[in-house]
């Protein structure tokens, strides 16, 4: 029987691949300087996660072990490139920002990752949710880092959102601090890295109070003996 709830927490936490696998770092830093940048990149890597683990789960008996890994590798690679036609056509502006990097999830360890250590070994409906899961992980990791890089790089919040949902997003650009002149740090790839690093540091924090046994404190009230 599969814990779905345990599986759903690993992806987001135990085990997310951006805070504790540490792979997929590359398109981690280097696009996460906006929460927009960094959400379309999400959406990719986690479209791409759950469709190669699928098509990887109901594949698994039939594929075998010596041309395992250049299979998945084939599957991942057409996913991928469906993913950018769909992206070029719909979304043009974003996808000239993403760049490279969205070709590059084919390289990403995360995903032929998931696809050998889980998706090989488990059925479909499993398969798809750990894919759910880890994607979401990486994209909770890249939108909380683009916030941060965003905000102290140049003050703003949601900016160029009509990239990805139109031009009625336009007006959606918050301003946290006013008359701002920016952070250049920030947003060049040294402060992608201490922004994973504090990011990463204070996750390890939460786990450890979690962590700490609860001590009940047991009051022992003595009477008086009788004579």
């Amino acid at each position: 029987m599969y814990s779905y709830s345990k599986i759903v927490k690993d992806g987001l936490w135990t085990s997310n691949q951006a805070f504790v696998a540490l792979l997929g770092l590359c398109p981690l830093l280097a696009i996460s300087n906006t929460v927009i940048n960094g959400l379309g990149l999400g959406i990719a890597t986690t479209l791409t996660l759950i469709l190669s683990n699928g098509i990887v789960s109901l594949v698994r008996n039939i594929v075998g072990g010596d041309i395992r890994l250049p299979v998945f590798v084939l599957i991942i690679a057409s996913i991928v490139t469906a993913i950018e036609l769909i992206m070029n056509a719909f979304f043009p502006e974003l996808f000239n920002i993403l760049g490279i990097f969205i070709p590059l999830i084919v390289t990403n360890c995360a995903i032929i990752g998931r696809a050998e250590a889980y998706a090989s070994k488990n059925p479909l409906l499993p398969s798809l949710t750990d894919g759910a899961a880890m994607g979401l992980g990486f994209t909770a990791a890249l939108v909380i880092l683009g916030s941060i890089r965003e905000i102290l790089g140049s003050g703003t919040l949601l900016a160029n959102a009509h990239l990805m949902f139109g031009e009625t997003a336009k007006n959606i650009t918050l301003v946290v601090i006013d008359d701002y002149q920016g952070f250049l740090l920030a947003i060049l790839p040294p402060g992608a890295f201490i922004g994973l690093g504090l990011l990463i540091a204070l996750k390890n924090i939460i786990d450890k109070r979690l962590a700490k046994p609860v001590v009940s404190s047991m009051v022992v009230t003595l009477e008086p003996e009788k004579v």
